[in-house]
């Protein structure tokens, strides 16, 4: 397919993967309770196409149905959250946070805020600090050499023979 836009992106363990063909509709954080829960976070990262335009390059969606009128994909192996379909709409939901370039979305809005956890605004102003100055060069090295997690970007098969993990 030749795509003026092609996105890409897929669950932790590389099991599922998928692709967008078209600019993603709507990017914004749900604060909702199911959110949370569905996400194990403060919200969920999602945007939407249309239902025509998300393409299963890999794998199958496990889903879950969250209500009547709502199927959460995710993948069956990892666990990690990929989709909102609501059901009867033409579009389709996905985590922003599964894309290979999450940064490539950036949230506008914020929905379900009556369940914003009270302190999500203070968050940025917590003092940080990276995983090597955290836990030290050889816990990184460590977890770097054992790395399970799908890279950024497409591949023919996963686990790859040859292709280490990012």
């Amino acid at each position: 397919m030749n795509d003026p836009v092609r996105l890409t992106g897929g669950c932790q363990c590389g099991a599922v993967r998928y692709a967008l063909h078209e600019e993603p509709r709507d990017p914004h954080i749900c604060h909702c309770r199911m959110c949370q829960k569905a996400f194990g976070s403060y919200f969920a990262p999602l945007a939407g196409v249309a239902r025509e335009n998300f393409e299963l390059t890999r794998g199958t969606l496990a889903t879950f149905m969250s209500s009547d009128k709502t199927a959460r994909g995710f993948c069956r192996d990892c666990g990690t959250p990929l989709t909102f379909d609501p059901i009867g709409y033409g579009s389709i939901a996905f985590s922003i946070g599964s894309l290979d370039d999450p940064a490539r979305v950036v949230p506008t809005t914020q929905s379900g805020i009556e369940a914003r956890v009270g302190y999500f605004a203070a968050l940025p102003g917590l003092p940080g600090v990276t995983i090597e100055a955290a836990e030290g060069a050889a816990h990184v090295e460590a977890i770097r050499a054992t790395n399970h997690q799908h890279p950024d970007h497409d591949t023919s098969a996963w686990p790859s023979a040859g292709e280490e993990p990012t």
